[in-house]
């Protein structure tokens, strides 16, 4: 299999386990030594290394913006890198905004991600600064 067949393969299993909803599947498509990037300035921006590290941040993070899933609009592959854009529902007014989640991907699993907000300003007033 060709690293742009991996991280596809990788891309498209997180997809169908966020479209599903299915937490355990979800988490099982992340490496153990996972590492979140968050860009913008809030509570939660920064570099969250480390599998227990980065689910504790998102957790947080749907905690603090009530997260909803609306759909993927696109998962894209190529030989270094994997992405998924997301459209969310985000805080009490269920605000929607795409979210571009970019990854790399080790022994199939996603290994690292950077996180490209739509509304920074939106993000920062529901997680808080």
């Amino acid at each position: 299999m060709s690293n742009e067949a991996a991280i596809r393969a990788a891309i498209e299993r997180y997809a169908a386990a966020w479209k599903g909803s299915d937490m355990a599947a979800i988490v099982a498509c992340y490496h153990d030594d996972f590492t979140l990037h968050y860009f913008g300035r809030n509570a939660l921006s920064g570099d969250h290394i480390g599998k227990a590290a980065s689910l504790k941040t998102l957790a947080e993070f749907s905690k603090r913006t009530t997260r909803r899933l609306v759909s993927i609009v696109a998962t894209l592959a190529g030989p270094e890198r994997g992405a998924v854009i997301a459209r969310e529902a985000l805080g009490p007014n269920a605000v929607g905004i795409e979210r571009v989640l970019v990854y790399t991907v080790k022994g199939g699993l996603l290994h690292e991600c950077w996180v490209y907000d739509q509304d920074q300003g939106l993000i920062a007033e529901l997680v808080g600064m």
